[in-house]
């Protein structure tokens, strides 16, 4: 029996790599009360974040990541070299990801696309705009759009 797409919405994993842990918490006390709270998993570094993903060290039995939201402005290990390790990756090519700035230049928003990342968007402000912003998130990345599975 096919599954429903509120069904593989619901199996997705969704890695947060932020490494301010008040707007991490936040992003996390927002999708609990949207109801997808288990889904997301927090990262604080770019060298964890592909740990994560590769399941490798103390991240080896996580499920598959099926999409990432990626703070561009990490310290060590920035989201521009965390993208480009995934893209040349074949294993991870499928993975959505989605860069999240605080400053959106008109430079920066091309290096972000010409680095192959799938959206680029602002910092929410405030609350707010940030359960805005995650609903706007889960209402196209896990209601809408088909992402691929990893056999795809």
């Amino acid at each position: 029996m096919a599954r429903s797409q509120e069904d593989v919405a619901q199996s997705r994993t969704i890695l947060l790599v932020e490494d301010n842990l008040g707007d991490a918490r936040l992003v996390e006390e927002v999708c609990s009360d949207l109801g997808f709270g288990d889904l997301l998993h927090i990262v604080s570094t770019g060298s964890d974040a592909l740990d994560f993903v590769n399941q490798r060290g103390e991240y080896a039995d996580v499920p598959r990541t099926d999409l990432i939201a990626l703070d561009w402005h990490l310290p060590g290990m920035d989201g521009k070299k965390v993208l480009d390790q995934l893209n040349n990756n074949p294993a991870h090519i499928h993975i959505p990801i989605i860069v999240i700035t605080g400053t959106l230049s008109e430079q920066e928003v091309r290096e972000v696309y010409a680095s192959n990342a799938n959206a680029c968007i602002s910092k929410p402000a405030g609350p707010d705009e940030l359960e805005e912003t995650i609903r706007a998130f889960e209402a196209f990345w896990l209601s809408t759009a088909r992402l691929p599975s990893v056999g795809d």
